[in-house]
Parts: C-alpha cells; structure tokens; sequence
C-alpha cells in the first residue's frame, strides 16, 4: 500500500508532515502490506488519472478528498511462451475455451490413471474464478490449510513461504504410484473475492524492481515441484482467452497444453482468435508441438461422425494458423494430413457416459469406479498421456 498526494504538497511543510504521520501509523499498523520507506509517499499532478488506473473507491463518507485505488493489473500476454520446463517433473495443462466441457472431470481420471501407473502426481487447480477441481479428489476434512490463492496474496508481502508445507494434501485415490493435490484456496477460503482481487498483481520488491505475477505463479509452481518432488504436474486453468488463462497456458513452461473443445462455432471461433494471435506475434513455433486437442462429451449417438467432423474443423484450424505451408514435392517441418493419428488436431476424444457426468467426486467409501467404465470414457487420453509420462519398469 502507498500514499499517493498531489504534487504540491511538496512545497508544503505543514502537509508533508501531516502524510509522514499517517504514514509511520501505516507501517505500525500494517506491517510488510505497505510500501517501504522511500516509497511510501507518491507525489502525482493528476490524482484522477491516478484513480482511474485501478479500481476507486471513497476511504469513508467523512473524508470525501481521499479515496482507495486498487490497482489490479495482471501483467500478463499471450504473445510470449515460455520455454518448456527443465525440471524433472512434467508439467501438462487442461485447458478450454467455455466451461462445461468435462475438462475437470478429465484431469482428476487422469491424475487416478497415471498414479494407478506408479507416478507421482501433483494436481494444481488454477481455475481461481471457478475453484472446486480439489473436491473431487479430496474429503472437505483433507483439504489443506492454505491455496494457491493465499500463497499469492502473502507472496507480495514476503511472508509466503513458510506455506508451502500447508498447501498440499495426499489424496486416497493412488493406488501404486500417490496424488497430492494443491486447491485453489484452502479449508478456510476467508474472504476469498477480496483475495482473487489481488492475486494477479505483481510484486515490488525491496529494491523497487517489479514482478509480474506471471512469473510469481511460476516461482510457485517451481517452489512445489522443489518440495514434493512429482513426476507428473497436472494443471487446471482457467477457461477463455483472458490474461489470466494466458499464464497458466504460455508461462509456466508446459510440456503439454490439451486444448479442450465441443465441436461447434463458439470452440473454433475462439481458437481461431488465439491461434491467429500467436501467428501475428511471431510465437507459433514456440507453442504448437505442444498443442493437443481433446475432444470433450463426444455424443453416445452419431459418434464417429460427430469426431470426423471435430477432427476436420480442427485440421482446417491448425493447417491455418500452425502448421507448415508445404509446397509440391517438399516435405514440411511441422505439418500433417487430417488423418495422422499422432499430429496435434488429431483429437483425443472423451466419450461422454451418463454414469460420469452425474458423479460429483471420485473419493469416498460410497462411490465405486469401474476401470472399464473410466478407460472407455478416458481411455484416449490415457495413451495419449502415458506417451508424454512413460511409467517406471
């Protein structure tokens, strides 16, 4: 926090001192939430561009001059990409343009999966407007104490990283291998919209540098992946083409982005935006071998028609914006006919089953799973997954 005062206050003795004192009652008060000494007091000619740069608001109906300004810029875009990431753990994100596609439900079949394999898997849920992925692989009495949301909070004042113990959770569901599951918030959500509305800004250091939260999410993610060690990071994002969607897409350096879709114009208009995008950025190279489109509630009936078309909207799309223009008699570096069963558009399709789309949670003495029931369901992105994360001998 800072004070920002108009700039000829300056010259004024008399106010200056008045602004160090509420100053100094500030630091007592709030500790490491405000800024640090030298930059404490801001002085600006234009306190309504000031206000206009973040979200105003009156301190209090008794002192009509002063007003709050959060400032809640997210700092992110997608035209940058993160190199994938060198750890030893793979680090695979769901992602989808809408919600209700089954993406969710997906990656908690996917995190039981690979555990029954042996791996080790982390499930981080940064659908942070749409929290809830932790339920389905935790009871309410597991859920850790704290979420990435409060680990993002405390992180701008320096006192977050004493909570990455109390972030993380072993779910019952592993069999051979185990799944620690980091949520969204943790048992005690507090004031959680307050919270969200600070997530997204970036940290200013000690030495007055700046860090986008971007980079704070990664710093993060690289905390845990240091203290629990996995194998396999399974990462829930957002849904939609919005900044905060874009971090978790293009900076946290995944080895694989499974793009979610339902066939129809709202899913291909969308990806269209985003994969022109990436094109006009000059990025596409970066990004596309690790693109994988999955087919989300492929219908019971017309099945096989309903993913031939999916799968030629998606080679349409693809054959646009990221693959290859190939000339006669010359071969290509990155590009695949509709039927390649291993190129990028090929979609890895989720059938949707009746039984799944009513069951809420895959924990519980209550709630039986049949494994033949899952793989026919999940089965294609099973193998497509066990591809990217082969399972020890």
């Amino acid at each position: 926090m800072r004070i920002v005062a108009q700039e000829d206050r300056v010259t004024d003795d008399a106010a200056r001192a008045r602004l160090n004192t509420v100053a100094a009652e500030m630091r007592e008060k709030l500790g490491a939430h405000v800024a640090p000494q030298g930059s404490l007091v801001l002085y600006e000619t234009d306190l309504d561009a000031v206000a206009a740069s973040g979200l105003s608001r009156p301190l209090s109906e008794d002192l009509p001059g002063y007003r709050i300004v959060d400032r809640l810029a997210t700092g992110t875009r997608w035209s940058t990409v993160e190199e994938p990431s060198r750890g030893a753990a793979r680090r695979i994100v769901f992602f989808s343009i809408k919600g209700g596609v089954g993406r969710s439900t997906a990656l908690a079949a996917c995190a039981r999966h690979l555990a029954q394999r042996g791996r080790k898997v982390m499930v981080v849920d940064l659908d942070l407007e749409s929290p809830g992925l932790s339920s389905s692989l935790l009871p309410d009495d597991r859920c850790p104490r704290y979420g990435v949301t409060d680990w993002m909070v405390e992180d701008l004042v320096g006192n977050a990283d004493e909570m990455i113990k109390d972030m993380v959770a072993v779910s019952d569901l592993s069999e051979l291998g185990d799944i620690r599951v980091v949520p969204a918030h943790g048992a005690e959500p507090g004031d959680y919209l307050l919270k969200l509305g600070r997530v997204w800004m970036p940290k200013v250091t000690a030495d007055r540098a700046t860090e986008p939260w971007p980079r704070r999410l990664n710093r993060l993610i690289n905390a845990l992946e240091a203290h629990d060690t996995p194998d396999v990071l399974l990462i829930d994002s957002r849904s939609g083409i919005d900044e905060t969607a874009s971090a978790v897409v293009t900076d946290l350096g995944a080895h694989l982005v499974c793009l979610f879709a339902i066939h129809g114009a709202q899913t291909w208009t969308g990806y269209r935006i985003l994969f022109e995008h990436w094109k006009r950025a000059g990025v596409v190279k970066d990004i596309r071998d690790r693109l994988q489109i999955v087919a989300g509630l492929v219908p019971e009936t017309d099945s096989v028609a309903y993913v031939e078309a999916l799968r030629q909207a998606s080679w349409d799309l693809f054959g646009e914006y990221l693959y290859d223009e190939v000339e006669a008699g010359a071969t290509a570096e990155f590009s695949f006919d509709v039927s390649e069963p291993d190129a990028p558009h090929y979609p890895w399709a989720i059938h949707w089953n009746r039984g799944f789309a009513a069951l809420e949670r895959l924990h519980g003495n209550e709630v039986v799973v049949d494994d033949e029931r899952v793989r026919a369901v999940f089965g294609e992105v099973f193998d497509g997954l066990d591809k990217l994360t082969p399972a020890e001998d």
